[in-house]
């Protein structure tokens, strides 16, 4: 039964890609004639609501806690532990806002989730090539000066039930070197739904954001390190 429900989970999502891609088409001409963020909220609107859909979907019994702690405009850093693919889903649904994300590179050759991940705001970067990393970086960097919001996985993958992995050097530099308050997002329960035994297993998933952490009030010196222990330490007593 499980097995079923878990196929019923996934004909929506790749039927609502299939089905979307002309509308996506036509955003995707929108944001290159300058009409950016209309369509960066037109885009957060459908994908919220898709998202929504889909936990609904899975059964979950979701507990969301910390929402107040989100600004509701300027520029911001979500950081967040990474244990899932339904991360992404569960950041599309509560984080309140239009927000990008890091993708790797090999997702853009995957036809109509690449397009999904660029029209949601996701940068795609080559970690093999440092050049191109940096301007991608910079990209986020940029968005996020200009107002915008990004996510970070500092743990650089998933951690696949292992707990809240190591932050990799320089995970926060979108962070740092944009001066953006940090929110700390601690996901519970998010590898059990889908990951752990490859098939739907409806359970207890946890979303809670932390009070924003304010880097450009830290002194330089030994800003990237400490802000790492910081934030770490917070999304660390979050999952308890």
């Amino acid at each position: 039964m499980k097995l079923i429900k878990t196929i019923f989970i996934f004909i929506p999502v790749v039927a609502a890609m299939i089905l979307l891609t002309p509308f996506g088409v036509i955003v995707f001409i929108g944001s290159l004639i300058g009409l950016r963020k209309p369509v960066a909220r037109m885009m957060y609107r459908i994908a919220q609501g898709w998202a929504l859909m889909m936990i609904t979907f899975t059964g979950c019994k979701m507990t969301v806690t910390g929402r107040e702690h989100i600004p509701k405009k300027g520029g911001v850093c979500f950081v967040s532990n990474h244990g899932s693919i339904f991360d992404i889903v569960l950041h599309l649904a509560y984080d309140g806002r239009p927000i990008g994300f890091i993708a790797k590179k090999e997702l853009a050759y995957i036809p109509f989730l690449n397009m999904w991940i660029h029209l949601l705001g996701g940068l795609f970067i080559d970690r093999k090539n440092i050049r191109r990393a940096v301007k991608t970086i910079n990209r986020g960097i940029a968005r996020i000066k200009a107002g915008g919001a990004m996510i970070i996985f500092p743990e650089g993958h998933r951690s696949r039930g292992q707990g809240l992995l190591p932050f990799r050097p320089g995970a926060l530099k979108l962070a740092t070197q944009s001066g953006a308050p940090i929110v700390p997002v601690a996901l519970a329960g998010s590898y059990d739904v889908f990951e752990r035994q490859y098939r739907l297993q409806p359970g207890p998933v946890g979303v809670h954001f932390g009070e924003p952490i304010f880097t450009a009030s830290l002194p330089a010196e030994g800003r990237k390190n400490a802000l790492a222990d910081q934030v770490y330490e917070v999304i660390k007593g979050a999952l308890g």
